[in-house]
């Protein structure tokens, strides 16, 4: 019995040797290989992200053409960035009570209107009106040097300022038949005037008094000029309905006229 104990223990004593010889000597799984031999890893080298630059908007393709109203028309002159004012355009203005300035031919349905809206309950503020050429240039450069500030070079911020103020000389207050009304709660050129009670007010009723809202938001490529939920155009009480009633703008009206 002790023997066949000690054959045992031989034998696993023997095995035990084996296999500590093999771990040793052999390249099995889990082998380290030498430092020099290992692949580095390849780092992907960091570019500065480019400064994007600003694109610039495509200059506006002019709408269909239409014949010039006639001399009597005076209240459908279109005056837009493919239509400047006469240089020899005269008109005789009315003061306004804050020093605003109209051509006196609208100024009757432009204050019963205005007085409608009082009527109402409301406050309307006619904050521009009449502008001189110097006035529209100044306007206009104050919108070119924004752009500017913002990386555009002079070609591309005129092109961008052409959107939003007209090009001198291209203006229909120019002509003393524009009148820009805000509220008085809200006396901000933006977007934001939609949403006054005066606005409100004015897109629903304006075209009885013979004015359109001249640059609505989805006219633009027609108009030239970007939303302006302010701006108030006098075109006569016929026009004025049948172009509320169709709800086109001043330019697809006058092309329609042919």
């Amino acid at each position: 019995m002790k023997r066949d104990k000690w054959s045992q223990t031989a034998f696993f004593l023997t095995l035990a040797a084996m296999l500590t010889v093999f771990s040793v000597t052999g390249a099995g799984v889990g082998t380290e290989l030498p430092p020099e031999t290992l692949s580095p890893t390849p780092v992907e080298s960091v570019r500065p992200t480019p400064r994007p630059q600003p694109a610039p908007t495509p200059e506006p393709e002019p709408p269909v053409e239409s014949e010039p109203p006639a001399a009597d028309e005076w209240n459908l002159i279109l005056v837009n960035r493919w239509n400047p004012a006469p240089e020899d355009y005269e008109l005789t203005l009315k003061k306004l009570n804050n020093n605003q300035s109209v051509d006196e031919r609208c100024y009757p349905d432009l204050q019963d209107m205005v007085d409608a809206c009082r009527a109402a309950g409301l406050t309307p503020v006619i904050c521009s009106s009449y502008r001189t050429q110097e006035k529209q240039e100044e306007l206009f450069e104050a919108k070119v040097k924004k752009w500017m500030d913002k990386g555009y070079d002079r070609e591309e911020a005129e092109r961008e300022a052409s959107n939003l103020v007209a090009i001198p000389g291209t203006s229909e207050h120019q002509v003393g038949l524009a009148v820009d009304i805000v509220d008085i709660d809200n006396q901000n050129l933006n977007e934001s005037q939609e949403d006054t009670a005066v606005q409100k007010w004015l897109m629903e009723h304006s075209w009885e008094y013979g004015f359109i809202l001249r640059y609505p938001s989805d006219k633009s490529e027609l108009t030239g000029i970007s939303y302006e939920p302010w701006h108030y155009r006098y075109v006569g009480k016929e026009a004025a309905r049948e172009i509320y009633e169709q709800g086109i703008c001043l330019e697809e009206y006058l092309a329609e006229r042919g």
